[in-house]
């Protein structure tokens, strides 16, 4: 063999290595970075009313577990162990200065039905131990949200919500706020027929001026189902 050819060997053995390494000696393309994970969808709780005059019907509340975690969490706790069912929506807050709670509210889940204007109020459910307060993280008691109901305590929630039929963003703040954690994404229809539902005042449970009255007949939680 010549020189000649040994030279020619040899180009053509390293042009064929260059090649196995990506024809040029350049480094590989990085992969594409995977996509990300979908992301759940938001927890759905669907309540079933009933007040056997009028008021039936199906509420889809839409829950918000990353801005209101530990509220959410707590809520479905008492949903999926059957709290809910056979509760009744015992006050319909309405517009009251005199009562210094001018909001439009409608407030159920501690009390098993019946619940009458005239009486006072039977013993509340055993609830769980109350929870933190989740306020400013971006939720606002507008119409339609959801909230948990609590006493003059902040941290103090245990069963009892709320649903805002107008809006009241003042109680966003007003005493420390009331924190949302739900939207009312189906069934609208049904929550103003609650709004409109006949209502007794209630002086023994409310005081004579808040303007405050119980749903009668009573407005039955019949059903609480995670449904999503």
């Amino acid at each position: 063999m010549t020189p000649t050819t040994i030279s020619r060997c040899a180009l053509l053995a390293s042009l064929a290595a260059l090649g196995a390494c990506g024809g040029g000696g350049g480094d590989a393309a990085p992969a594409p970075a995977p996509p990300p994970p979908p992301t759940a969808p938001a927890p759905q709780v669907t309540l079933t009313v009933s007040n056997g005059a009028g008021v039936t019907g199906n509420i889809v509340l839409t829950l918000e577990p990353t801005a209101a975690p530990g509220t959410t969490a707590n809520f479905l706790e008492y949903v999926n162990s059957g709290f809910y069912n056979g509760t009744v929506f015992h006050r319909h807050a309405r517009n009251n200065t005199a009562s210094g709670f001018s909001s439009w509210v409608l407030q159920g889940g501690g009390y098993a039905g019946p619940v009458t204007a005239a009486s006072p109020f039977p013993t509340l459910k055993p609830t769980r131990a109350p929870i933190a307060l989740e306020v400013g993280r971006g939720l606002s008691n507008v119409q339609y949200t959801v909230a948990m109901a609590r006493t003059a305590a902040l941290n103090s929630a245990t069963s009892q919500f709320f649903i805002n039929t107008v809006d009241n963003a003042f109680l966003d703040t007003s005493g420390g706020g009331y924190a949302v954690f739900g939207t009312v994404t189906a069934g609208r229809d049904v929550v103003a027929a609650m709004v409109a539902a006949s209502c007794t005042l209630s002086p023994v449970n409310f005081g004579a001026v808040s303007g405050d009255c119980v749903p009668a007949p009573n407005i039955t939680i019949t059903a609480a189902t995670q449904t999503r």
